[in-house]
Order: C-alpha cells, then sequence, then structure tokens
C-alpha cells in the first residue's frame, strides 16, 4: 500500500478542484470523495496531468470512507 501525506494530497487536490470546477476551500473541505469524483469523471487536463490522480483518490477515499 501507497502511504501517502493527507496535507500534501488534500492541497494537492483543493488545487485542481478549484481549477477544475472553480471549488472554494469551504466547498471542498465540505465535500465528500463521491462528489470530487462525479466532477473529475471524464475530466484531463490539456497537458495529461490532473495533479491527483485516481490511485491517490482511492487511497483516500478507503482512509476516510464516508458510506
Amino acid at each position: 500500500m501507497t502511504r501517502i501525506c493527507m496535507g500534501d494530497a488534500a492541497l494537492s487536490l483543493l488545487g485542481v478542484m478549484a481549477r477544475v470546477a472553480g471549488w472554494s476551500p469551504d466547498i471542498f473541505w465540505n465535500a465528500t470523495p463521491a462528489d470530487v469524483r462525479a466532477v473529475l469523471a471524464g475530466w484531463v487536463d490539456a497537458g495529461g496531468d490532473a495533479g491527483f490522480d485516481g490511485t491517490a483518490l482511492a487511497a483516500l477515499m478507503e482512509q476516510f470512507p464516508d458510506g
């Protein structure tokens, strides 16, 4: 299992969600992993790097399940 630092991963994902969906920090911190997945579904950065991959999201979802 790959270990990730929640702080680093959360900040990275916050940046992605701000860029992709225009989310403010308040919206981000109140969102569920399912909300993030729904927004990111099918989205690919023009450079091919979303900055936060599915593996990292899956690890966060496993660590912090919200039902």
